[in-house]
């Protein structure tokens, strides 16, 4: 339940974002939403085009959030390397899964071009931005010029959803941490040597 002092449209969005990440799309049923937000019955009609509205509502926040707290490491202090190790390390609730990625395995929002909008939409501007970073870092010579941004990128994303799909699964955040070391220790810039990394990568991340 939450504060009255919210209003009633708040409360349904984020009522809906929290059991969008928990059900899915078909899980969530218009009397779920009405429940958790404590609002009355006929307020997501008055506020909300039904059900169908009101996600998209949920999930354009969820995404826009999404992007922010991404940007909020990748856009911050450091090198290349540094900002793409903070993104992965960041702190995560790893079993709970992403809240954008869970929703390209629920069919009805795949079947919907625009519930599934914000999430595409997202995920190409992760993608995009992680490989404005890797090439950032191959005009300062932290990365070998041979690399490809995108790719990198795309794997960067990999690593990551696939990583929570793994710790769900074993119903532990290890498998993510391994996903996450093993990523790093292939990206992290080599000595002047050129035979070790210039930085460790053992510390888990946390979850």
């Amino acid at each position: 339940m939450y504060s009255i002092r919210v209003s009633t449209p708040e409360r349904l969005i984020e009522a809906t974002r929290e059991l969008l990440w928990e059900r899915g799309y078909v899980g969530t049923s218009p009397k779920a939403i009405l429940q958790r937000a404590g609002a009355g019955q006929g307020s997501m009609y008055h506020h909300f085009t039904g059900k169908p509205g009101l996600a998209l509502a949920a999930i354009r926040r969820t995404a826009q959030e999404t992007r922010a707290a991404a940007e909020a490491v990748l856009g911050g202090p450091g090198s290349p390397y540094e900002r793409i190790e903070a993104y992965l390390r960041r702190e995560r609730d790893v079993l709970r899964g992403c809240p954008v990625g869970r929703l390209t395995m629920d069919p009805d929002v795949v079947a919907s071009d625009d519930l599934r909008a914000p999430v595409d939409e997202t995920l190409d501007w992760l993608r995009e931005r992680l490989a404005s970073i890797v090439e950032e870092g191959q005009e300062l010579g932290e990365f070998p010029p041979a690399l490809d941004g995108e790719e990198i990128a795309a794997t960067i994303v990999a690593t990551v959803q696939g990583g929570y799909v793994l710790a769900r699964a074993s119903g532990s955040a290890a498998a993510f941490d391994t996903g996450v070391r093993g990523l790093l220790s292939l990206l992290a810039p080599r000595s002047p040597a050129g035979d070790s990394p210039a930085r460790g990568s053992s510390t888990p991340t946390k979850a």
